[in-house]
């Protein structure tokens, strides 16, 4: 089992008086833990137009993250596929790749903002077919010569070669729980990405399908499973809930943006029965806390599984976050390695 961090997302609580700077200068302090405790990947974020300013810039913020670590897969979990141009997005794409020697993993999904889609002028009834036509278009740019593909959303001659070509193929992860968006990532994607919201049973369910519909259509290839799920670790000899006190200030904010920003209304505060849900799904705790945990995942899905435990959580503080980072190397990879 490979286990990784993240998702970065640069937002500014309303009781944080920190600058931008300062946040995503955080982002590459954290990206540097990372890299030190021997982690396997480091996430970032999309989503746009938000007043806390979470992260929009996905491959500038990937490109910086290439230039402060050594090792660690990068990538975004997950970038809007449909409100990018699909030439941009190859080129942007194959360039941190080649600024990271190869470490990139391109997750993407649909979206499911509306407010996204209207600023950005894009129907959401097209977003399942940008996401495969812009599937095609990268792999269709990022080999060997001409694009040689007619792209439906992309006026763009099939005999223009894109450039650069990135180091390596990159992989595509694709999000989503529904059947359809499983199924499409068994069919056309590298790896899919398992969201937080599922349980341990809802993964097993999915990873079932995916390597039954492989087989049945005789797809070849390495397919990378991600397990997406919220999470923090506290140190040997923490005191009971040291870890959940830690990061659950953060963690509910973030829910509770998710909340506003997928149904478009004000949310003031998570309910008892929300909160008290979100605990039960995060992996918390101290190392042996959480290794048991993970222990759960690898007994029903394997071990050839890669685990995003999501630590990053706005204001929280850095120093927090980066002991959390070092406890997970420290202590939860070595078990696991």
């Amino acid at each position: 089992m490979d286990i990784g961090t993240g998702l970065f997302t640069c937002q500014r609580r309303p009781d944080d008086d920190r600058s931008m700077d300062e946040l995503y200068q955080e982002l590459l302090e954290l990206g540097r833990a990372i890299d030190d405790a021997g982690l396997a990947s480091a996430w970032v974020s999309e989503h746009h137009f938000e007043e806390d300013g979470y992260l929009s810039g996905v491959m500038p913020s990937l490109g910086a993250l290439a230039a402060v670590t050594d090792s660690v897969e990068i990538g975004p979990c997950i970038a809007l596929s449909p409100l990018y141009d699909g030439v941009r997005l190859a080129e942007d794409a194959a360039t941190v790749d080649l600024l990271s020697n190869g470490r990139l993993t391109l997750g993407l999904a649909i979206g499911s903002n509306p407010g996204e889609f209207d600023a950005f002028g894009i129907s959401p009834d097209e977003r399942v077919e940008r996401l495969s036509d812009h599937i095609n278009l990268l792999r269709g740019a990022w080999s060997p010569g001409p694009l040689e593909y007619d792209s439906e959303f992309h006026d763009i001659s099939s005999d223009v070669t894109v450039t650069p070509k990135p180091t390596h193929d990159i992989p595509i992860m694709l999000g989503g729980a529904a059947k359809p968006a499983v199924r499409r990532a068994a069919r056309t994607a590298d790896a899919w990405c398992a969201p937080s919201s599922l349980s341990i049973a809802g993964v097993k369910k999915r990873v079932e399908d995916i390597r039954r519909v492989r087989a049945e259509e005789n797809i070849a290839g390495e397919f990378t499973i991600y397990v997406l799920q919220h999470g923090f670790v506290a140190p040997d000899g923490a005191k009971d809930d040291e870890a959940w006190e830690q990061m659950k200030d953060g963690y509910f904010y973030i829910q509770r943006r998710y909340a506003e920003i997928f149904s478009g209304e004000s949310v003031d505060e998570l309910s008892a029965e929300r909160r008290s849900e979100l605990k039960e799904q995060a992996v918390h705790g101290t190392p042996d806390q959480v290794i048991d945990e993970l222990e759960r995942y690898r007994a029903a899905l394997g071990d050839d599984i890669h685990f995003i435990l999501r630590t990053y959580y706005p204001g929280i503080g850095t120093d927090a976050m980066r002991e959390s980072i070092e406890c997970l190397g420290e202590h939860v990879v070595p078990h696991f390695s």
